[in-house]
């Protein structure tokens, strides 16, 4: 265990829900907050059904399980972050929504609480700039699904103090995840590797080099991936992908991480991937069975 013992998770979608299901198993008293009771019901709901999982695999005894939820409380109230160590956000990668909140709580929070993100694309200085703790403001970038995946980007910018990084990376740890220091540039380390292969896949697909299910399996099979890169877009979510690509292309003004034209057609047409039930598969059939993309 780190030296922190409360945690405050800011947003409860698919990846805060995730972080918050982390912390209390770690041991941490959690409180999670979003802007409506009906989302942390479905957030809480979703925590449940995971630790269930969780129980039914046998990862996790059924009294351990009672006590992570014991550890986890939900609120609509930002004042309630107030005695927590750390806070992560992970609400909507939109730095204007990030920093009213960021700087809501740099009034309510102690001196000695860490400030970390969870944002993918965004630079953690210019959520920091918007604070008078820009030496106590990380990255911390999890991965989907969030109690699944082992590593955990711990991003230090250039005015994070060693304390604070030696902090945040101790309390990465102490999560069972498995912490790599990251630079604070757009897309850090995974993203500004990963985001140019994926929407080289789409682009792949836009010159007819091979058909939604050729690209995927070759990839597969040639390199060993788990999954083809365009069912992993489906999965990670193509308006997700869509907003990174627009955010690390008016970054670095390359063309690799411009978002390709289909895209942004599919994006439009709601065809947002498996959340969706549409994207490059079709998720209504079981199993899916590949869209109609017109090309």
């Amino acid at each position: 265990m780190s030296d922190i013992t409360r945690v405050g998770v800011l947003g409860c979608g698919l990846m805060g829900s995730g972080i918050a299901q982390v912390a209390a198993t770690a041991g941490y008293t959690t409180i999670v907050r979003d802007v409506a009771q009906p989302i942390l019901d479905k957030a809480k709901a979703g925590i449940e059904k995971s630790l269930a999982k969780f129980v039914e695999k046998g990862k996790l005894q059924a009294a351990d399980r009672d006590a992570v939820l014991t550890r986890l409380s939900f609120t609509t109230t930002t004042a309630e972050l107030r005695p927590c160590d750390i806070v992560i956000e992970a609400v909507t990668e939109d730095l204007e929504v990030k920093n009213v909140l960021w700087k809501e709580l740099d009034g309510l929070c102690g001196a000695g609480t860490i400030f970390a993100s969870n944002t993918s694309s965004l630079t953690i200085a210019a959520m920091a700039a918007a604070t008078k703790r820009a030496d106590r403001f990380v990255g911390l970038h999890f991965f989907n699904p969030v109690p699944l995946m082992p590593l955990l980007e711990v991003v230090r910018t250039v005015t994070t103090s060693e304390e604070t990084f030696k902090r945040a990376f101790a309390f990465a740890r102490s999560l069972g995840k498995e912490p790599v220091a990251a630079k604070d540039n757009s897309g850090f380390i995974v993203n500004l590797l990963l985001v140019p292969y994926l929407l080289d896949a789409i682009r792949a697909l836009e010159h007819g080099v091979g058909s939604v299910t050729d690209i995927d399996k070759a990839m597969q099979l040639g390199c060993g991936y788990p999954m083809g890169p365009l069912t992993l877009l489906d999965f990670v979510g193509l308006d997700t992908t869509y907003k990174i690509a627009d955010i690390m292309f008016a970054e670095y003004k390359e063309q690799k991480y411009a978002p390709p034209p289909l895209l942004k057609r599919m994006v439009l047409a709601g065809m947002y991937g498996k959340k969706s039930g549409k994207g490059f598969y079709d998720y209504s059939a079981n199993p899916p069975v590949v869209s109609s993309l017109g090309l």
